[in-house]
């Protein structure tokens, strides 16, 4: 194939790495460098625990000790570790639970049950459309997988969903960490689309839990017989709810539910961006908190059309409100049911506009997509 290999050379000898750049660049023909280097090079801890510190968060430089704003016995835990916890519960209930992550088993913690069950949990490498279809052959054979993949990745295995779950009406799982707005990872790995390009799939059964209560709910639910492939997603970090270990119940498939009543304008929520909406309504006075409602719609796919009939009936203006791409998302969904039964409502919609979101805080970038309470609480002050 003509292809010249130089190397292997010392990534950390940036001198030497210079040099060997300078001398191949002008060469004709293709050409491959084969960089060596040592994961957290510079810094021992790193060096010596790669895996740990691959996102340590705040730490002390000096000590190598994390730093956390609130002692842990205060915080809402990560959703990712109510994953991992209510996993472990679940498959030492049900025989038939597996699970499956594409080298992530960290970071979605899922080696929490791959500590307890290694035989029943698999890492397959880096690989998200393998890790799919991998299920769904599991699946096929009477297992339950349970397929942790980060929203963003998944992007990588749509084929995969549509031809080796979907079709086939396999019973899997589907949970998508880091939807959503991730924060300083950036537009790679922000979890902005998975919404917008899982709805149109057939077969599917689409879920963002409110918080961490209702993440163990619906990993219930979606563990039930027969429920086919269920998609839950849920976003990085911290959600709202510490004393989280509520009982195991499932919740009716398709079905929102209303968390405040108002008379004048109805905000539709999807997942744990409802939290903003809440700050946003709390905000008002009194009297303005009167005129607002609040629907926590639970489900993108079936979306709850008894809900939405009801939403029209009662109210002349409508805020969405999702923590993804606002075009082919909840917004979207709630606009093609009002035109098709041929409502009038006044629709304001509010999610991530149509660019790459760069870097920043979760907070700053919702500010920057006026996603944040302040920007919500402006649009309801709007349609009041």
């Amino acid at each position: 194939m003509d292809i010249r290999y130089f190397g292997p050379t010392d990534g950390h000898d940036v001198v030497e790495l210079v040099r060997v750049l300078r001398a191949i660049k002008e060469m004709k023909g293709p050409k491959l460098l084969h960089i060596h280097t040592v994961k957290g090079k510079g810094y021992a801890p790193a060096e010596e625990n790669a895996t740990v510190w691959h996102a340590p968060g705040k730490f002390d430089e000096d000590t190598g000790q994390r730093i956390d704003d609130k002692p842990a016995t205060q915080c809402p835990p990560r959703f990712q570790d109510v994953f991992g916890e209510t996993l472990l519960e679940l498959a030492q209930q049900n025989p038939r639970i597996v699970g499956v992550t594409p080298a992530m088993p960290t970071g979605c913690s899922m080696n929490i049950m791959m500590h307890e069950m290694p035989e029943r949990t698999f890492d397959v490498g880096i690989a998200e459309g393998h890790a799919v279809t991998f299920s769904g052959g599991m699946a096929k054979d009477g297992l339950l997988p349970f397929c942790n993949i980060y929203s963003s990745f998944m992007q990588r295995a749509y084929d995969n969903i549509i031809h080796d779950a979907a079709i086939m009406r396999l019973n899997m799982v589907l949970c998508l960490d880091r939807a959503g707005l991730v924060g300083e990872d950036g537009p790679t790995h922000h979890g902005a689309f998975d919404l917008a390009f899982l709805r149109p799939i057939p077969n599917l059964t689409i879920a963002s839990p409110y918080d961490e209560t209702e993440l163990r709910r619906l990993m219930f639910t979606a563990q039930q017989k027969d429920m086919g492939t269920f998609v839950i997603r849920y976003p990085r970090g911290r959600g709202s709810v510490v004393d989280w270990r509520c009982p195991l119940e499932a919740v009716p498939v398709g079905k929102g539910r209303k968390l405040r009543d108002g008379d004048h304008v109805a905000v539709l929520s999807l997942g744990p961006i409802g939290t903003e909406v809440e700050k946003a309504i709390n905000g008002l006075d009194d009297a303005m908190q009167q005129h607002v409602a609040h629907y926590d719609m639970r489900f993108l796919k079936p979306i709850d059309t008894t809900l939405l009939a009801e939403v029209a009936q009662r109210f002349t203006h409508v805020i969405t409100v999702e923590d993804g791409v606002v075009s082919g998302g909840l917004g979207s969904a709630v606009l093609e049911f009002l035109a098709d039964n041929a409502h009038t409502c006044h629709v304001r919609r509010i999610g991530i506009p149509d660019t790459f979101v760069e870097h920043g805080t979760v907070a700053q970038l919702r500010e920057i997509c006026h996603m944040d309470a302040t920007s919500i609480q402006r649009t309801i002050l709007d349609c009041l």
